[in-house]
């Protein structure tokens, strides 16, 4: 949780997964720097930890590539359907299908213990505290995604809207959903509900248990903020920035005021 004396005390956590493009030590890789950062470019939410960050709200940041670890992936290789690809939580092969990573068991659960678990302990801390000072919590899943999908994209449609709302049968309240798709519908964008990805993430320890805890995913299209397929900002960069930004200030409103 960062340590700010100007944090807004409400029912907000913003997470932000997917940003860094730190690879913490290169163990068990196959290929070389200039294909790490091929992927890198083509994988990494862009921006994300800037574009929706008010500097007010909490912000659980994965400080580390998801090509890395993915936090946002199961660990159950079973229960990831990315996993089918070499693309579960710890990545082994590219958006390309070409392997790029042997990950063996011990390296797997060093992995693991040192990253995914203590990013998902901070999250649960969060919201914990959350919980304890206001009775409920509210995540916001914070992503980007690109206008044309990637060769591993389960949804291959390539006219994708705007912005896409992620959520969670249990977790994500209809009115949440209608009041974020009408807000950004009224700025005059297109909006994707689950698609073209779907879910929200939320600590397992309230999972499917706790209705107090509420997540909703919000995803840009980087066609709105980049000179695709680079990472180079573009004139519109400002005014996602805005926006997003007015969405937050809502949400964080509208759960203050909410019993």
């Amino acid at each position: 949780m960062r340590e700010n004396s100007k944090l807004m005390e409400g029912p907000v956590i913003l997470h932000v997964p997917h940003s860094s493009t730190i690879i913490p030590y290169l163990d068990g890789y196959l290929v070389g720097e200039d294909t790490l950062t091929k992927e890198m470019l083509k994988l990494t939410d862009w921006f994300t930890d800037d574009l929706f960050d008010s500097g007010e709200l909490v912000v659980i940041k994965a400080e580390f590539s998801r090509i890395f670890c993915d936090p946002e992936r199961f660990t159950d290789d079973s229960q990831e359907i990315m996993a089918q690809f070499g693309m579960g939580v710890l990545y082994e092969k590219n958006d390309d299908g070409e392997r790029m990573r042997i990950v063996k068991p011990e390296l797997r659960e060093r992995i693991l213990k040192d990253y995914y678990w203590p990013h998902h302990a901070k999250l649960s801390d969060a919201v914990n505290r959350q919980l304890q000072l206001f009775g409920k919590a509210l995540i916001l899943d914070c992503h980007s995604y690109p206008s044309k999908p990637f060769k591993r994209d389960l949804d291959k449609i390539s006219n994708r809207p705007d912005f896409n709302i992620g959520t969670d049968s249990f977790h994500t309240p209809k009115d949440l959903i209608e009041v974020s798709k009408a807000f950004f519908e009224n700025l005059g964008y297109t909006v994707g509900i689950d698609w073209p990805y779907k879910g929200s993430i939320v600590p397992l320890e309230h999972y499917q248990k706790n209705k107090n805890v509420q997540t909703i995913m919000l995803e840009i299209n980087r066609s709105l903020y980049l000179k695709e397929p680079g990472n180079e900002k573009s004139e519109g960069y400002s005014e996602v920035k805005r926006h997003v930004g007015e969405f937050i200030r809502n949400i964080y409103l509208l759960q203050s005021k909410l019993k």
